[in-house]
């Protein structure tokens, strides 16, 4: 099985880390503007949304791949190479179904801690209905698990630990600039969604793979838009 590289050396100059911090705080900001603008006037169409929000994710990706080729890097380095062989692919399937199943009961366990109830207005709002927008959502989804975890755990992650010389100061680091396009959510859910992002960064860090976490974002993301399609209540 292929590994994310050992390297003292940091994926990316600083000045384009710091350039990325300033796209995903305006990418925060977009998102509560957006929520808001939907909330008054029910905004553009959702197959439109989903477009422009998946679009978003694969430009601040470039930029990310822009930044890591600058540097000697590459895709693959930040992803942990690539399966060698068909069984490599289902063990991490297997790993990510344990870990989602494992997170779920965590994020239950905080949820009431919390006394955080049922979904955030914010998800009702953009959930999908009819087959052209499950069809759409579940593109989203699996862009966000691949585009999300490449920024968040591939490079910010690895950036934060390379420049604090700490694991669990990157781990935490990332997990709380992740939680920040989803503010719209609200405070509470934001808090969850960074300690979503921080399982999603022990995961990375110990398989040296982004994979896993892959799999499991996207299957998240997308059956949390379904059930509330077909389960509203």
């Amino acid at each position: 099985m292929a590994r994310i590289p050992e390297s003292k050396l940091p994926v990316a100059s600083p000045g384009h880390t710091i350039g990325l911090l300033v796209i995903i705080a305006a990418w925060a900001w977009l998102g509560v503007l957006g929520l808001a603008r939907r909330r008054a006037h029910g905004g553009p169409p959702l197959v439109i949304a989903y477009s422009v929000a998946a679009i978003m994710e694969w430009l601040i990706l470039a930029y990310v791949l822009w930044g890591v080729r600058r540097h000697g890097g590459s895709l693959r380095d930040l992803i942990g190479g690539a399966w060698a062989r068909g069984k490599d692919f289902w063990h991490d399937v297997l790993i990510a179904a344990g870990f989602w199943i494992a997170s779920l009961v965590c994020l239950g366990v905080i949820e009431l801690v919390l006394h955080v109830t049922g979904p955030a207005e914010a998800i009702r709002l953009l959930a999908p209905h009819g087959a052209v927008e499950v069809l759409f959502w579940i593109l989203l989804s699996s862009t966000a698990g691949f585009c999300e975890e490449t920024i968040f755990r591939g490079y910010l992650q690895r950036q934060f630990i390379t420049m604090s010389g700490s694991a669990p100061i990157g781990i935490v680091l990332s997990a709380e600039v992740f939680a920040g396009p989803h503010l719209y959510q609200g405070g509470k859910r934001a808090v969850l969604i960074g300690v979503f992002g921080a399982m999603f960064g022990i995961l990375a860090y110990v398989r040296r793979s982004l994979r896993p976490g892959m799999m499991a974002h996207a299957w998240q993301d997308s059956i949390l838009g379904l059930l509330i399609r077909f389960l509203p209540k």
